[in-house]
């Protein structure tokens, strides 16, 4: 793949692969803003990263009908919609996985996670002007896909979610063509992305030039033989190839929790601050943290939280802890599921959730 017009990336990142750009803040930065600055936003790349200009369009289509868009047209004809969601990458935390087994991907840390004020138009709104009704073709998919830039492991970088969700206004599903108060950047998906809340990043497609609807999910790579959670007894490439098929695509993740800093203050005190995140939109009620291995819980006090599609930032200072130990976190949400101590092993290194862990 050609690299020569990559655009420069924020200095403040882990990087974990240079070619594709794949970069991670830490967690410790992540905890010092609710809204997360954009030189922290991890960046999560399966090609060149490029810029566009003005003449970008983006094509939207189905059997009833077919347009194509400029950015201005979509901000002239639409009305501007905001919502604030936590965008995370299904490989977040996959760095702890393979401590306990090898698993194949970016090794990841816990900061492939951000929580935005995103802006846009929404996908309803866009998809009736085409003549999709809010009825319409129960049970298909509308794919998303972008064909601008080369991609590893396909011809086009793409995916699905059902129709169903997009056409729900209440799921705040945008063509989006801001984050922050700010147009998009190159890195993020400038002059358009997708912003699906509480469905996993790999659906939050960037740059996307072209929106069409079928009976089924995209055919893309990324979509039929990517992120999804295979059994554990498939740990090769080889043994995962049949099972492909027939295990559905992941969408939301799950409930968790990450210790984030671990501060020590006067009196033989420690700080410790984290986050949480929902499953979709059920959202974080509480966090405990544990330093006696789970013996015994203390509440940790919810600093940030908004709407339901946001992330949940916690801190909770502990006294009279000795000179050094481990400290666990918990999250629980609010239909009483609590996070579990043990994550689930799976060869993609996805969807990893155990107790969150920190130590001073």
């Amino acid at each position: 793949m050609d690299y020569s017009c990559e655009v420069p990336h924020s200095h403040l990142l882990v990087v974990r692969a240079e070619e594709p750009f794949n970069a991670e803040p830490t967690a410790a930065a992540l905890v010092e803003f609710p809204i997360t600055p954009e030189d922290l936003i991890y960046c999560r790349n399966h090609g060149p990263v490029l810029e566009y200009d003005e003449t970008f369009t983006v094509r939207v289509g189905c059997t009833r009908g077919t347009r194509t868009f400029s950015l201005r047209e979509l901000q002239d004809e639409f009305p501007r919609v905001e919502v604030v969601a936590a965008l995370q990458c299904a490989g977040n935390r996959r760095k702890e996985m393979n401590a306990v087994k090898k698993v194949h991907g970016v090794l990841w840390n816990d900061g492939v996670i951000c929580n935005c004020r995103w802006a846009g138009v929404r996908l309803r709104d866009v998809l009736q002007t085409v003549g999709i009704g809010a009825e319409a073709l129960s049970g298909w998919h509308v794919c998303f896909a972008s064909h601008v830039t080369q991609c590893q492991d396909d011809e086009y970088y793409g995916g699905s979610i059902p129709l169903s969700r997009a056409m729900n206004a209440e799921n705040d599903v945008l063509l989006a063509y801001e984050m922050n108060g700010h147009p998009l950047s190159p890195d993020h998906g400038y002059p358009l992305r997708i912003v699906v809340p509480g469905v996993l990043g790999a659906r939050w497609v960037k740059w996307i030039d072209t929106i069409s609807l079928s009976p089924d999910e995209s055919p893309n790579f990324y979509q039929q033989r990517d992120y999804k959670v295979l059994p554990e007894e498939v740990d090769t490439k080889e043994k995962a190839a049949p099972v492909w098929p027939k295990i559905p695509s992941l969408t939301t993740l799950p409930l968790n929790s990450v210790v984030g800093s671990v501060t020590r203050k006067e009196n033989g005190a420690i700080l410790v601050k984290g986050y949480a995140i929902g499953c979709g939109d059920i959202q974080v009620a509480k966090v405990d943290v544990s330093t006696d291995d789970g013996a015994t819980w203390h509440d940790a006090r919810i600093t940030y939280q908004q709407g339901k599609w946001s992330w949940t930032l916690w801190e909770v200072l502990l006294e009279g802890v000795s000179n050094s130990g481990v400290v666990y976190s918990r999250a629980t949400n609010a239909q009483g599921d609590m996070q579990a101590r043990e994550g689930k092993w799976n060869m993609r290194g996805v969807a990893y959730n155990p107790w969150g862990r920190g130590k001073w």
